[in-house]
């Protein structure tokens, strides 16, 4: 008989922790698990379906333009916030029950609580009761983070958009990553007059710069009004009373009457938190917005969880540290996902668990491979990549370019400006693919089998021998014959 209650316990419902703690009980481990908030994680309640649902939902406004180039006889709608949101939460409770029967069907204890460490093998529950594992597996993910800075408390991250009480008129998204830029895309596909704001020299920072130089030359052209080298100085709720208070920035007097309109329309903003808020940039523009936007970054879920207490190892932003097998300084005690700031990507955090009870509960010792990872941006248009960027492959090895733009047909057909690029990295010493970079829309459908190929490792030649599919945008994966540039 076991001298502990259980053979796991996992601290953290989220899709890793979920993961873990089902192929475990599947292996005859008896699993507990503790949630404190809703089964499913950040992906499954407020990031990644919920996000890509808004997605879907921003992307109508182009297609009645586009429908009526094509002979449609359609009219533009009006979007009905408060139908999607309700719409969304409906989907969201259906996916949270079935989280937690996938759970019940696999035999895992479920506790709804928030769970902290005691010893290497003790876990307390917020009523006080303890629980005793042999191993612990800590899943509890990240969460946004405010700057720190005066009446940040203001601004909402985005675990509170998708509980806007109504669509605003008007937003400042302050953040130039992936959810800061995917936001942006959203908002203004849903009619919302967005300004975005980011302190460096050109958003994305990290991935390919001739892709992320697109997406933000086709994220202007949605009418987003996005500002680089720009960060907010001051913030304070702004005088509803007193429309003439709020300056125009520059672009509102580009934009001319309907920005004016827009202006006094944010007087009548009800529900809107704390009301419409000043904002004064560091490139002198003053501007009066519904909501402010902080996406600047996310910190790992482990505050005030005993772990530095019990000897757990937690790195500079606040990670636990681990090993390739996701062990942490304390033998018995592994981490997953987001908390180790790792990769920080669901199906990550999933691989990651599934490691885990291979090397734990299978007998067969299995390191992270956090190479060669797949991933999308949900902006508009998407960006898929997978392998190196331009710039990271060229101080590497001596490298070839392939590289093509245009307009895809589409939207060409419909009279729209939007292009799309198709980008190859090769190496010149042993032809491989070391990057693949795809702008366009549904990118993230086609990077997810370039990256099956580029994973086995792929030459540039063996994309040449296959034959393209046309007419679709993704051949000019394989018709590019001609580097553009060699480095």
């Amino acid at each position: 008989m076991s001298d502990f209650d259980y053979d796991l316990f996992v601290i953290g419902g989220g899709s890793g922790g979920v993961r873990a703690a089902r192929v475990a009980a599947a292996q005859g481990a008896k699993v507990a698990l503790a949630e404190d908030d809703r089964m499913g994680g950040t992906c499954v309640i407020r990031g990644c379906v919920p996000k890509k649902l808004m997605v879907f939902a921003s992307s109508y406004r182009e297609g009645f333009s586009d429908a009526r180039a094509y002979g449609w006889d359609v009219k533009d709608g009006d979007f009905h916030w408060n139908v999607f949101r309700d719409h969304l939460h409906t989907e969201l409770d259906r996916l949270e029950q079935v989280y937690r029967n996938l759970l019940d069907g696999s035999g895992v204890e479920i506790f709804d609580s928030r769970a902290v460490l005691k010893d290497a093998h003790t876990v307390q529950l917020a009523d006080g009761v303890t629980k005793s594992a042999k191993h612990i597996l800590v899943a509890t993910g990240g969460h946004p983070v405010k700057p720190d800075m005066p009446n940040a408390h203001l601004g909402i991250v985005s675990d509170d958009i998708f509980h806007l009480p109504e669509l605003p008129q008007s937003m400042l998204i302050v953040g130039g990553g992936y959810i800061a830029c995917e936001f942006a895309c959203i908002m203004a596909g849903l009619g919302v007059k967005v300004t975005q704001f980011y302190r460096g020299a050109q958003i994305l920072r990290g991935f390919d710069d001739e892709a992320r130089g697109l997406i933000a030359e086709m994220m202007r052209e949605q009418g987003i009004d996005l500002h680089t080298g720009t960060n907010i100085v001051e913030m304070k709720p702004a005088d509803a009373q007193h429309p003439e208070n709020a300056v125009p920035t520059a672009s509102d007097a580009a934009m001319g009457a309907d920005v004016q309109q827009m202006k006094a329309l944010q007087t009548d903003v009800s529900g809107a938190g704390e009301g419409p808020i000043w904002v004064k940039s560091t490139n002198g523009r003053e501007g009066v917005f519904d909501y402010v936007l902080f996406a600047t970054g996310r910190s790992p879920n482990t505050q005030d969880m005993g772990l530095e207490e019990i000897g757990i190892q937690i790195g500079r932003r606040g990670e636990i540290l681990v090993d390739e097998y996701s062990q942490s300084a304390v033998p018995s005690v592994y981490a997953i996902g987001d908390v180790t700031n790792r990769v920080n990507l669901t199906p990550v955090a999933i691989r990651e668990g599934m490691a885990f009870v291979e090397t734990v509960f299978k007998g067969n010792p299995t390191p992270i491979d956090h190479d060669l990872i797949p991933s999308a941006i949900f902006t508009q248009p998407e960006y898929g990549t997978v392998g190196l960027t331009e710039e990271a492959a060229r101080e590497q090895e001596e490298i070839e370019v392939y590289c093509t733009s245009f307009r895809p047909m589409q939207t060409a057909f419909a009279g729209k400006p939007g292009r799309v690029l198709m980008k190859l990295v090769v190496s010149k010493v042993n032809r491989k693919i070391l990057g693949c970079h795809i702008v366009a829309p549904n990118a993230g459908e086609m990077i997810q089998l370039a990256g099956i190929a580029v994973k086995m490792g792929a030459t540039k030649e063996d994309f040449d021998r296959t034959v393209a599919v046309h007419p679709t945008m993704s051949e000019e994966i394989v018709t590019m014959r001609d580097p553009m540039r060699t480095a």
